[in-house]
């Protein structure tokens, strides 16, 4: 339970590791998506290729713009693009790096699917199983033209007649799966190698500029994070005074011109402490709500705060004169 919480605390950290978080999850989401779902291949000519490479193909492209849309770095870069330059211009450089990174975390998803699908060979043995020499398997009917082709296109399908104790068929899909996990393995072995030679060659750029970007680019998000928290910070004082104004001036329309003075202790109540009250004040607030403008509290609470100011200014001058005519308050009589 603490190795869970550790995790859940690193993804909320920052949006680096919401995003890493996400990838993580579509990941996860692809591999379980495929070993759920019912591959049912066709098992006609002219559709096999179609389902095949459909299935392959498909689910990567979905999961691609799922990670792109789910990544907060897209709607950042695109903010970033679009806004007016103003007093600060834009950074080509940030932009990239926001675009590279999302590109590189969308991808993985679809990646990872790829390879589940290469390394199972089903697909590829629906999408190729019309493509194979049949000169080379032993046990197939001696047929030519679209006749071998509609036979070899049943190999995906384990119940046919055609292939009732039949070894050819087992053999052909053989044959197709170790082309296809070739296939996947070799391009697992090439995102490796990439990967290997990219972190080699980092340190011969221009590690500062990378830097720099990385920098400037997790800016741009604490800048956008900290004024959304601001402006939330600020909506709510603005709504709880602009509240605290109709409650005062349904306690005045209340009085009829006997304005009582609002105890600190009541403060909270705002003159409103019986039930007709209430009920009166719930239905003024469901029928009209208040204009937003909070001038007037605003105005009083600047008017206090200054006779505080004021009354401690005359205080300490009022110190310093009787120090100054020698009598100190510490003197004793």
């Amino acid at each position: 339970m603490e190795r869970f919480r550790m995790v859940f605390q690193y993804f909320q950290s920052n949006t680096e590791s919401v995003a890493n978080g996400i990838c993580a999850v579509l990941t996860l989401a692809s591999v379980k998506m495929y070993t759920i779902f019912d591959f049912n291949c066709p098992c006609l000519p002219k559709y096999n290729v179609l389902y095949g490479m459909g299935v392959m193909f498909i689910p990567p492209v979905v999961l691609f713009f799922v990670g792109i849309i789910v990544n907060k770095h897209s709607v950042m870069m695109l903010e970033e693009w679009t806004r007016p330059t103003g007093k600060r211009k834009k950074n080509p450089a940030i932009i990239k790096f926001m675009f590279t990174n999302l590109i590189q975390r969308a991808m993985i998803a679809p990646v990872v699917w790829i390879l589940v699908t290469l390394l199972d060979g089903k697909c590829f043995i629906c999408a190729f199983s019309v493509s194979v020499d049949p000169s080379r398997f032993n046990g197939l009917p001696n047929m030519t033209g679209w006749d071998i082709t509609r036979v070899l296109a049943k190999v995906p399908c384990k119940e046919d007649i055609i292939f009732q104790n039949n070894t050819s068929r087992k053999a052909v899909s053989r044959y197709l799966r170790c082309w296809s996990q070739a296939l996947g393995w070799s391009i697992l072995l090439f995102l490796i190698m990439l990967g290997v030679v990219a972190r080699c060659l980092k340190p011969c750029f221009n590690h500062t500029a990378f830097l720099q970007t990385r920098y400037w680019s997790n800016y741009t998000d604490l800048e956008q994070k900290l004024f959304d928290e601001t402006c939330s910070t600020h909506a709510r004082e603005f709504a709880r005074k602009c509240v605290i104004q109709f409650f005062e001036s349904m306690h005045e329309e209340m009085c009829q011109g006997m304005i009582l003075p609002l105890d600190e202790e009541d403060d909270h109540l705002h003159g409103i402490t019986s039930r007709k009250q209430v009920n009166e004040l719930l239905q003024a607030w469901y029928r009209s709500k208040p204009d937003l403008d909070v001038t007037k509290i605003a105005q009083r609470q600047y008017s206090r705060a200054r006779v505080r100011v004021t009354g401690e200014g005359d205080q300490n001058e009022g110190r310093q004169a009787f120090t100054q005519n020698g009598h100190s308050p510490h003197t004793d009589v």
